[in-house]
């Protein structure tokens, strides 16, 4: 993918992490098969533009499908949005957490950043997938030590049902700077190490188990499909359903929809 409207630095660290996905999962990985007015699409005035992908994973693999994007739109003060996301889903053949890296700016000298390995069963059921996915890895530490960073403070979405599906661990965190040469510097030095070690983290521990870690009786299988699709369903539904008609207008936004609930499964 290529990120077009924003810095170099932060498209250089979206191209990364898509590269890591792709060359770590690459045969665990199906091409992209939508059609080009969903890879590529804008709103009529040409005031907003996307551009959207998704991979799913081949039968045999834990992986359900990755899914990269970015939005820019023009807003009335003059600035203009840029949103850059890049998630990975599993399947119920793992328990493992998804991974999630988003950056959403607006304006030339603040973002927010939302990186996290997304939990796929109850925390206060299950404390040892805390253990096992977030106190081994350490994935703390990232968030620690991003707050140290003079002009990083933590930020709180306005979503209570976005906020109940992060993990403990979760970095969810405003930049705001005077300059923009010092927010460039923070992406680089700081948020692509730390969103690199996450995403590895979640290549190496969540998607490369071994067969035999991934054996799951079907009740538990269940489970995790009805968690998964309710999470997803609401995510579509609070968010893109919303935004998406304001940004690009009802036919454009039906078409991409659809499309991404294809993938979701929510159909």
């Amino acid at each position: 993918m290529e990120f077009p409207y924003v810095s170099a630095t932060r498209r250089q660290l979206m191209v990364d992490l898509v590269s890591m996905v792709e060359d770590h999962l690459q045969s665990l990985l199906q091409p992209c098969s939508l059609p080009p007015d969903v890879r590529n699409f804008k709103n009529p005035n040409g005031s907003a533009e996307a551009s959207l992908h998704i991979r799913s994973g081949e039968k045999s693999s834990p992986i359900d499908f990755v899914i990269g994007s970015w939005i820019h739109c023009k807003i009335p003060t003059g600035a203009s949005l840029n949103i850059t996301t890049i998630s990975t889903f599993l399947n119920s053949s793992t328990r493992a957490p998804n991974f999630t890296f988003e950056v959403i700016q607006s304006s030339p000298t603040s973002l927010v950043i939302i990186l996290d390995l997304l939990p796929r069963k109850d925390l206060v059921l299950h404390p040892e997938y805390i253990k096992e996915f977030y106190q081994d890895t350490a994935l703390e530490s990232h968030r620690q030590s991003l707050l140290k960073v003079p002009g990083i403070k933590p930020y709180v979405s306005p979503s209570l049902f976005v906020r109940s599906g992060f993990s403990p661990a979760v970095s969810v965190l405003k930049l705001d700077v005077e300059e923009e040469e010092r927010l460039e510097e923070i992406m680089r030095d700081h948020v692509s190490p730390a969103a690199k070690d996450v995403l590895m983290v979640w290549l190496e521990r969540c998607a490369r188990e071994e067969d035999e870690k991934r054996v799951m009786g079907e009740e538990e299988k269940r489970e995790l499909e009805r968690r998964d699709k309710s999470f997803r369903k609401k995510n579509v539904e609070d968010d893109l359903e919303l935004k998406f008609p304001r940004m690009f207008g009802e036919e454009v936004s039906s078409r991409v929809v659809h499309a991404i609930k294809e993938a979701f499964g929510v159909l």
